[in-house]
């Protein structure tokens, strides 16, 4: 199904064999938990316990590209296994209208991580899906290409203070406008709390090399700002329209090159995220 972020494997988040045939289908590590969409906050409060802090962030955000972790509510039907065991759970509401319609007409929570294998890149488009996934799917909703172009931003909304867990469409700063002091804890790859905190992620067959000034022979230049390149994630230094051009354009030079050259890209607002996906695809 296509969200404002990126198209995602839909399952029924209730049910263990279809998170295991969705976890088979990606070949994603089981330890990996996964992200519960609903329509409503109504729904989402039958699955998770948010405070009144968490509730904010909902008013303001919700539907958007914003994943909360709470606790897992006694009410909660989503699997163990989507939430790979753990006490918490991640929940959000998308904003984008295919997404809206089919949860509604669902009538309870899917889980929906990004379609393709896991650690690849993330589909933008339903072609992608459709590349990538083969015979592993039976359906794709052609929802239109992504308007944001990555992943949600995840919040652990447990605690006094949110706590960054992964960086993602949203600001930052535009979380901290809500609920002030957003801690940025260690995490541990091989134990993670919520999706996109695997070391290797979003990573194309090509190898990467990062903060490049140019090209070597052989290389494509993914580029940010003026100047020549294979491909120009924005001409214009905008950090929202890179954000939508990021996964598109690593998936076309990863068609043809074996080594990509990416430009430097500034670490703040949206580039956080930008940065995290790329080192992430990088390792």
């Amino acid at each position: 199904m296509p969200t404002e972020t990126v198209y995602g494997l839909a399952a029924d988040a209730t049910k263990a064999d279809s998170i295991a045939r969705l976890y088979a289908a990606k070949g994603r590590p089981s330890f990996n938990p996964l992200i519960a969409h609903v329509a409503s906050l109504d729904l989402a409060q039958k699955e998770g316990v948010f405070s009144p802090k968490a509730l904010d962030l909902v008013q303001a955000f919700w539907p958007g590209p914003l994943t909360l972790v709470v606790d897992v509510a006694p009410t909660g039907t989503v699997s163990d296994l989507a939430r790979a065991g753990l006490p918490s759970l991640a929940l959000r509401m998308p904003h984008h209208p295919v997404a809206r319609a089919l949860l509604t007409a669902f009538g309870g929570p899917l889980v929906a991580p990004s379609a393709n294998p896991s650690g690849q890149i993330s589909p933008t488009e339903a072609q992608h899906v459709a590349d990538d996934m083969g015979e592993h799917v039976d359906l794709v909703l052609d929802g239109g290409a992504c308007t944001s172009g990555l992943e949600s931003t995840i919040i652990d909304a447990r605690g006094e203070r949110p706590a960054l867990l992964r960086p993602g469409s949203l600001d930052p700063s535009e979380i901290e406008r809500i609920w002030p002091g957003l801690i940025r804890p260690d995490l541990d790859p091989e134990a993670p709390q919520s999706p996109g905190q695997l070391l290797r992620h979003y990573a194309p067959r090509a190898r990467l090399r990062l903060n490049a000034d140019a090209a070597a022979p052989g290389e494509a230049y993914l580029g940010f700002g003026p100047g020549k390149a294979t491909l120009n994630l924005s001409e214009t230094g905008d950090l929202t329209e890179a954000a939508a051009n990021l996964f598109r354009m690593l998936r076309t030079l990863d068609q043809t090159y074996d080594e990509i050259a990416v430009a430097p890209i500034p670490e703040h607002g949206l580039g956080e995220a930008i940065n995290d996906r790329l080192t992430r695809a990088a390792k």
